[in-house]
């Protein structure tokens, strides 16, 4: 009979952002962040149009002046970001939704304002995808055969748009 034992670790390889994460925690505490979640997850919080034009700064947390009431939650915190001037613009119009998308990240009401500074921002660049081959005619056929029995035309489309790239991608696979 074999044991289990009960300390096992499983090893493998971790996520690139598991290790990162725990490096860059320090330095975000340093910067009032509690972590590093949300300047990981900036452009998922703040959207398409702000997530590569604004960036997180640091979290200004106010004092507490009274410590005798543990159960009040503290004052909500200063975020300052950084962003070029036409976006600074359109950002401070946009402020108490991007606040409100901040918060909904948190759980709760931790930014209260946003103090937004014309700085460059750093861009990240964007990989442009590969432009896939155009499918032969006996892969046309085949693909349309094997779609024959769908008859929603919208998942139909979908399904032959996602096999169409497929097949492109891996010519060899789909014969």
């Amino acid at each position: 009979m074999v044991k289990a034992n009960a300390h096992h670790t499983p090893k493998g390889a971790k996520p690139l952002a598991d290790l990162v994460g725990k490096a860059m925690t320090p330095a975000c505490r340093k910067r009032g962040f509690a972590s590093v979640d949300i300047v990981a997850a900036w452009a998922d919080i703040v959207g398409e149009r702000y997530g590569g034009r604004v960036q997180p700064d640091r979290l200004i947390w106010p004092r507490r002046p009274d410590l005798s009431d543990p159960d009040r939650p503290p004052e909500p915190a200063t975020l300052v970001v950084h962003t070029d001037g036409a976006t600074a613009l359109m950002l401070s119009h946009d402020s108490a939704q991007v606040i409100e998308r901040i918060n909904t990240f948190y759980g709760w009401a931790a930014v209260g304002r946003l103090k937004i500074l014309q700085r460059p921002v750093q861009t990240r660049l964007q990989k442009q995808p590969k432009r896939l081959r155009e499918l032969t005619q006996s892969e046309e056929k085949r693909l349309e055969e094997s779609l024959e029995g769908v008859e929603n035309d919208r998942l139909r489309q979908a399904l032959k748009k996602l096999g169409a790239q497929v097949i492109a991608r891996n010519p060899d696979k789909a014969a």
